[in-house]
């Protein structure tokens, strides 16, 4: 059976995503309202082969259109009963349990610590290459950060996966995979390709 992977369109790189998970031959599915959500959760509460894909843009206008189309919750439970997501940038510190000097709602469902903006304006935006830990495997991929959050503390159960200059920017808890920065906007595939065998 062909995976399908929703894709949370409010805001952000989502077409990217998109792209990247279609030439991996999986079928990318658009979330942008209640009746979304609801189509797109009966497929997960019946089986099927499907995962979440949480993008980066501005968490707090994502987390501002979840509330509004009454998705916030029903994501969270579907998170914590086993859907897989993978969440990049903004999507981390949606899922992130605490965000540093934030204290909005969120779907706060993995174990990490997060501190948004963690670079700062000299290095709000760059690109490095670095090794990450997938598979059991250690891979160099490219990394394009945007204003990027970093991961400041893990708890029990969190494996992490990336670390680039002492800081954490890739982890994985069961169904949960974050990454600080952008994967979408490189060619490299390593990463959507890692998510699609979580499921």
């Amino acid at each position: 059976m062909k995976q399908t992977v929703a894709v949370l369109a409010l805001q952000g790189a989502f077409e990217e995503h998109c792209q990247m998970l279609n030439s991996l031959g999986a079928e990318s599915l658009l979330i942008r309202s209640s009746e979304d959500w609801k189509t797109f959760e009966k497929r997960f509460r019946e089986g099927e082969r499907v995962g979440m894909v949480i993008p980066g843009g501005e968490s707090t206008a994502m987390l501002r259109i979840m509330r509004d189309q009454n998705i916030l919750l029903a994501i969270r439970e579907a998170v914590k009963d086993g859907l897989p997501v993978f969440g990049t940038c903004a999507g981390m510190i949606l899922l992130a349990k605490e965000v540093v000097n934030d204290s909005r709602e969120r779907l706060a469902t993995m174990n990490i610590k997060v501190l948004r903006n963690a670079y700062g304006r000299q290095l709000g935006s760059f690109y490095t290459e670095s090794a990450v830990k997938l598979d059991g495997e250690s891979v160099v991929v490219p990394m394009t950060f945007i204003r990027a959050p970093y991961i400041t503390e893990v708890s029990e159960g969190v494996e992490v996966l990336a670390v680039v200059d002492g800081n954490i920017v890739a982890a994985r808890e069961e169904n949960q995979l974050v990454c600080s920065f952008h994967p979408e906007l490189n060619t490299d595939t390593h990463f959507h390709e890692f998510f699609l065998k979580m499921f």
